[in-house]
């Protein structure tokens, strides 16, 4: 609770932000790395802050493009026998020992939710994700898969399994999109912000 507590003081005047997830492993001369990097430089320059998971890989590339575009990077920071270092591009660093405050501190503050290929800690993220917005203990956002190719198997697998087993329905699919241009996710995430801000449904809260 000290985590979360000290994460929400610390974000509190954040802002519109969005929640970019990879994998660690993904090297820097990766195509994933460039699109990464790419989508953190669009978002910031759209002015989103990006919030990721403060190591390497995709979470240094999304980083890396807002801290280098001049807008707001944070990184979530935690202990991981792989991930040595935190990467050297965030504006605001935040240290946690327990993935549960981790996780709480992405959902609370993001508008969306980006997905760039990752293992399971990726997949652990994601669905939570779609959990919660799903059972409606977090406000809906957009949730979107960059890379076709490496998502579109696993969107076969839902609709194959889980649809056909009745375990979810059509509109809970509907939930996720896959888009290959980050351009396009950006123009995605900006009308929706666009659609909801008047509103006030996108304060930060913790899930319900």
């Amino acid at each position: 609770m000290s985590e979360i507590s000290r994460a929400a003081d610390a974000l509190a005047h954040l802002g519109p932000a969005v929640s970019v997830f990879g994998s660690a492993r993904i090297p820097r001369e990766s195509p994933h790395y460039a699109k990464g990097e790419i989508l953190g430089g669009l978002l910031a320059r759209a002015g989103f802050a990006v919030i990721a998971g403060g190591g390497p890989g995709i979470m240094e590339a999304a980083n890396k493009g807002a801290y280098e575009a001049g807008g707001t990077s944070v990184g979530l920071n935690i202990v991981l026998p792989h991930e040595l270092h935190n990467n050297g591009f965030q504006s605001i660093e935040l240290d946690f020992e327990y993935f549960y405050s981790r996780k709480a501190t992405f959902f609370m503050h993001s508008t969306a939710y980006v997905a760039l290929p990752g293992g399971f800690g990726t997949l652990d993220e994601l669905f939570e994700a779609l959990t919660l917005i799903q059972t409606g203990k977090v406000l809906p956002g957009p949730v979107i898969l960059v890379g076709s190719e490496f998502w579109q198997g696993m969107i076969d697998w839902l609709k194959a399994q889980l649809l056909s087993h009745g375990t979810i329905n059509a509109r809970d699919l509907d939930l996720i999109q896959i888009e290959d241009d980050p351009e396009r996710v950006v123009e995605i995430i900006t009308q929706y912000q666009s659609r909801h801000t008047t509103s006030g449904d996108l304060a930060p809260a913790l899930p319900t």
